[in-house]
Order: C-alpha cells, then structure tokens, then sequence
C-alpha cells in the first residue's frame, strides 16, 4: 500500500545533518529531505481527493507560520534527533489533522505523545549514539539552526520513493517567511 506523510521539510539543515542521515537514516535513500514530521501514516495516496486536500488546508489553516530553532540534541532508544523549539505549533498542526482524519493516528497509535523531531539516525542504537555525539558537536560549534515554518508538505511513496504531493500554505504571520 503506498502511504502518505505530512511534513515540515527544513532545508536549512541540511548542511548541519544531510550527511549524518545520508550514513544513518535510510529514508534519505528514499527521497525524504530534512523534515520534522506533522503525520504519518495517513491514507493510500491512490484515496487523497480534491476534498481531502481541502479538508487538510482548512485543518491547518488554524496554526500560522511560526519560526523555530533546532539546537538541542535528543534520543529515543534507536534514534537521534535534533528537538525544535518551540514544539507546539508542531503539535497543534498534527492534532488539527488527527480530529479532521480520526483514522490517522501519528505513527499508526503507536506512542501517546507527539514529539517533533528532525530524525538524523533510526534503526539501530549504537549508531544513533554515535550520530547523536557527532551531531551535538556540530551544534556546539556552529550554533541552533534556524527556520521558518510556512507551508506543510504532503508526501507519497507510490513509486517506492517518496514524492511531493501537494503544499499546504499556512497563512502569514508578522516577521516569518
């Protein structure tokens, strides 16, 4: 089944972690970019509908483009991740299209909390650990990366790699984009 994904791609990270998740997360093989996720899984792309689109835009027309920081390194027990902050415009965009697609629980229900994250390594803790290392010496010499939030991207896996589907605008605040 080829599934799809809403996430914040983050470009301006890319030179901080391109090439720790091109050794450490798989997904960058797959055409995944720098990203913090908003929702994953949600439906078949072959389901995604002029209406779901609409439904999707108005549920996350509520958070407006935000700026935010990634400069603190974190773990799950097989991952690193770089945190951003704040963290809860992230939330609220996935809990805005969790009550709009009730059948799309982040991460198929599988954890209670929502933690944005932009994933460096997964799969296999030693590696994660030695990625996490890696990267807070990076950040404690370059400093937090900065970002804007202004759009959400829908991704797609049909073809085996991920594609871009749609973008989903959020409307403007003052001083971010």
């Amino acid at each position: 089944m080829a599934i799809s994904a809403f996430i914040v791609p983050v470009p301006s990270a890319e030179p901080l972690v391109g090439d720790l998740r091109r050794r450490f997360d798989a997904t960058t093989q797959l055409g995944v970019p720098a990203h913090i996720t908003v929702l994953v899984p949600f439906m078949d792309a072959r389901q995604i509908t002029p209406a779901v689109l609409e439904r999707a835009q108005h549920a996350l027309s509520r958070v407006a483009a935000f700026s935010f920081s990634l400069g603190t390194v974190a773990r799950f027990p097989t991952t690193a991740y770089v945190a951003p902050k704040p963290s809860e415009p992230f939330v609220r965009m996935t809990q805005a299209l969790v009550k709009a697609f009730p059948d799309f629980p982040p991460y198929g229900g599988a954890h209670e909390e929502v933690i944005p994250h932009l994933t460096v390594a997964d799969g296999d803790a030693f590696k994660a650990a030695a990625a996490a290392a890696e990267l807070q010496g990076r950040l404690d010499a370059s400093g937090a990366v900065k970002a804007d939030c202004t759009s959400v991207v829908l991704i797609e896996n049909s073809t085996g790699r991920w594609e871009k589907l749609h973008v989903f605008h959020l409307a403007r605040a003052a001083g971010v984009g």
